[in-house]
């Protein structure tokens, strides 16, 4: 079982989201300068958290430009599984891999705290190991993070079953206080309609241990394990 992590220049998640499938999971991890031109023979990727390109331009938009990015759409046209969080989520939009497009926040402001998620669809190779309806406690730490889309796209995610988070309440209610972004319908994370990209705002390596003050994060890196090892 092995996953690749691809490090852009300004990436800060990269070693964390190793550390829990290596460390705590026990799967193989190649990191990937994001210069490199083929990923190799891997079950998934991830493209990290942190500030590509120092979010020049656009949050993702320049690292979607980055020659290994050639050959990760290749690898998702295959059926290959591909997670992007926080800024890989930026990524994954700015390259055309997810819809819609993540906009600075109404706060105009950096936030870093602990949201409460609702998993609204648990039938993807990312949420398998959740229940619909759960409830989950999971960090974010972004500035560009409101989703929005065309009413076209977003009535599309919700016939297709393709919002997989939500940002809820701590007792599973959509209300403005609970959604940190703005964003629209609540969306934390969405999938694209082949099943096999997945990009969500909050950083679920933060919260995969005891010490980090949750666990709730890790049954999305056991469940894209569990699937990748099946195709592998």
């Amino acid at each position: 079982m092995k996953v690749a992590v691809i490090r852009f220049p300004g990436s800060n998640c990269d070693d964390d989201a190793r550390y829990v499938l290596a460390e705590v999971l026990g799967a193989k991890v190649n990191m990937v300068w994001h210069q490199e031109h083929e990923l190799g023979q891997v079950d998934a990727v991830v493209l990290p958290g942190g500030f590509s390109y120092g979010d020049y331009l656009r949050s993702g938009a320049m690292a979607a430009l980055s020659p290994i990015m050639a050959d990760l759409k290749r690898f998702a046209e295959r059926g290959g599984f591909v997670l992007g969080i926080c800024n890989g989520f930026q990524i994954l939009t700015e390259a055309g891999l997810l819809e819609g497009q993540l906009a600075r926040r109404p706060q105009l402001s950096f936030i870093c705290d602990t949201v409460s998620l609702r998993v609204e669809n648990d039938q993807t190779a990312f949420s398998s190991d959740y229940h619909k309806g759960q409830i989950l406690r999971i960090p974010v730490a972004h500035n560009d993070g409101s989703y929005y889309a065309d009413d076209e796209t977003l009535a599309r995610l919700e016939r297709n079953n393709q919002i997989v988070f939500r940002y809820v309440s701590e007792d599973g209610e959509l209300t403005d206080s609970a959604n940190p972004n703005g964003s629209l319908s609540h969306i934390a994370g969405i999938i694209n309609q082949k099943g096999n990209v997945l990009g969500m705002m909050p950083h679920p390596e933060r919260a995969s241990e005891a010490l980090l003050g949750s666990e709730d994060g890790l049954a999305l890196f056991t469940s894209l394990l569990k699937h990748a090892q099946v195709l592998a």
